[in-house]
């Protein structure tokens, strides 16, 4: 079985039939430990399953944009043959600190606060170690082909066969054009979901089967960051800090950090809860206006920015998680929500689920049987991992924050004393849509847009408007392609959307993807899309306040470029 390196190498009108054995979404950290895996168990098998790896962006490591520390614990593990001291990471931990920022001052906390702590860790590029870990798989027989997005999956009544890459060469309007491709139909005896946060097979698969009925609805956070380069000495490799407070209000869920990278750059950048209730609050003003503060432009004042990115955390922990399997089918790392709060991390928790998956898909090849009762295995597994005794350590995290931060900080207080239960009674706290949280425009007081309104001004030195910070973000789109940001109803838009909340769309995007314009003679507002700018956060999917834009993949290798972030 073979496909093709590039999808323009193979002039096809009608759609292919691909076999093989596990079918992999996703070319991350996840998808890539299940993979790597499952090679290890089936080793010495007669017959060696194939497994193949498809990832929609340009190359491995392109659309990765999530953590800068990782625990290394799980790649430990992972790869017991490899040095840990051969792994690519840029630095340890060597300090670190958290601190509370007024719109002036930056206190240090006397004590690093629990959970939050990061001896042993290392500062890491993300996108190196995905591509290091495809050349490791690639090297045990996994196929593995950036390029491709897939569009759909492929079910047989309600069991999942396979999936669906996407049609290209397809105008605006969904005609096909001369050099129109119908996507490949690849039929896998069992599919991993690894896309990411709110992946958009994962979304509409759960939708389908109902996957997270007996779940808490999943809340996020939008991460927005960048990569500067500064001089030798002005922060050195190893060095962490996290922030509370300022650009944040007391009732919004959010922090700021830095990262020393390798002693020559840094990553800065700030995640934002996203039940907050301001629908002009704006989280890549929120990231310049943080660097303004005197104690990071302190940091980058001699420096220059080389990237920027943003993508969406899943926060909402063990309540949140959907059920990760079913007929043919499993969810891996972020997709299904594995994420420990407070301290913000995935990385090795993504990678135990990739592997925790792969023995379950080992054992159902084995016996031959894909069914939900044999991948049942996979939750069983999980119930037993340091996965979910991490997760459980935390469970009630979030929501407690979803109250504000000082009575988020009473209730996880409460929850270290009781182990993660807290005070509720049944233990299980509640969470809500993060789309069911906003007030209407005229309700709120003193809107994020026009409080800093006179500090948004761009100087193209410390701070940047969106446009430009797309550009960092070296994100390229097939301009002829189909939108693949879907407004459902653009009158809902324009009748309801636009005068109740002001079109929150245009301050939560982080691209400015949706822009609101004025018609000069009739004074009405409207919603102008700009789909090339997109960088694939898909904060849209999960904020709008009506459910009205659904995010969809665009053209296999579209999107942006995350190099060496």
């Amino acid at each position: 079985m073979e496909l093709p390196n590039k999808r323009s190498h193979i002039p096809m009108s009608k759609s292919e039939i691909i076999e093989t054995d596990i079918l992999i979404v996703g070319g991350g950290v996840a998808g890539l430990a299940a993979a790597i895996h499952l090679a290890d168990l089936t080793v010495d098998s007669d017959k060696k399953p194939g497994i193949l790896v498809l990832e929609k962006g340009s190359s491995i490591g392109s659309h990765t944009l999530s953590g800068a520390v990782i625990d290394p614990s799980t790649l430990k593990e992972l790869l017991p043959g490899i040095d840990p001291k051969d792994f690519p990471f840029e630095s340890p931990v060597k300090k670190e600190g958290v601190y509370f920022l007024t719109p002036k001052l930056a206190l240090q906390a006397p004590f690093t606060p629990p959970f939050m702590g990061n001896h042993g860790n290392f500062v890491v590029s993300l996108g190196k170690v995905t591509r290091w870990l495809a050349e490791i798989a690639e090297k045990k027989g996994v196929q593995v082909y950036p390029g491709f997005s897939v569009s759909e999956m492929l079910y047989e009544d309600d069991r999942v066969i396979g999936a669906r890459t996407i049609d290209t060469g397809v105008d605006k309007h969904g005609h096909p054009m001369d050099n129109f491709q119908a996507g490949n139909e690849i039929h896998a005896k069992i599919t991993i979901l690894a896309e990411g946060t709110r992946g958009s097979l994962t979304k509409v698969l759960c939708r389908k089967l109902k996957l997270n009925e007996q779940s808490n609805p999943q809340v996020y956070s939008t991460g927005v960051k960048e990569l500067w380069e500064v001089p030798e000495g002005t922060f050195e490799a190893g060095r962490i800090m996290h922030t509370l407070g300022y650009p944040f209000e007391f009732n919004h869920f959010g922090g700021g950090f830095v990262y020393g990278l390798n002693g020559r750059q840094v990553v800065v950048g700030i995640a934002a809860g996203l039940d907050y209730t301001d629908p002009t609050f704006d989280s890549h003003a929120g990231l310049q206006l943080y660097k303004k503060h005197p104690f990071i432009a302190k940091i980058l004042e001699k420096g220059k920015p080389l990237r920027y990115g943003a993508k969406t955390i899943p926060e909402g922990g063990l309540y949140s998680l959907p059920r990760f399997y079913h007929d043919g089918v499993m969810i891996v790392g972020d997709s299904a929500g594995f994420l420990s709060m407070p301290s913000l991390k995935g990385v090795h928790l993504a990678i135990e689920s990739g592997m925790l998956a792969a023995k379950a898909a080992f054992e159902a090849l084995k016996k031959n049987d894909f069914s939900k009762k044999q991948l049942q295995f996979y939750e069983e597994l999980f119930k037993k991992s340091i996965t979910h005794k991490t997760l459980s350590r935390t469970r009630n995290f979030r929501a407690g924050f979803g109250y504000g931060m000082i009575l988020g900080a009473f209730h996880f207080a409460t929850q270290i004393l009781t182990g993660g239960r807290g005070i509720t009674p049944s233990g299980k706290m509640k969470t809500h849509e993060d789309a069911a949280c906003y007030k209407k425009l005229a309700d709120v007081k003193n809107p994020f847009s026009k409080k800093y309104e006179k500090e948004l001004n761009f100087d193209k030195k410390l701070t940047f408007d969106k446009v430009t910070d797309v550009f960092y973000s070296g994100s390229k789109h097939d301009e002829e392609q189909p939108c693949h940001c879907h407004v459902l109803d653009i009158n809902l838009c324009r009748d309801i959307c636009i005068p109740q909340y002001g079109g929150p769309c245009q301050h939560f995007c982080p691209a400015e993807v949706y822009e609101i314009v004025t018609d000069p003679k009739t004074g009405k507002k409207d919603l102008h899309l700009h789909p090339a700018n997109c960088v694939h956060c898909k904060t849209c999917d999960i904020k709008d306040p009506f459910g009205n834009i659904e995010w969809a993949v665009p053209y296999g290798g579209d999107g942006p470029e995350y190099e060496n972030m």
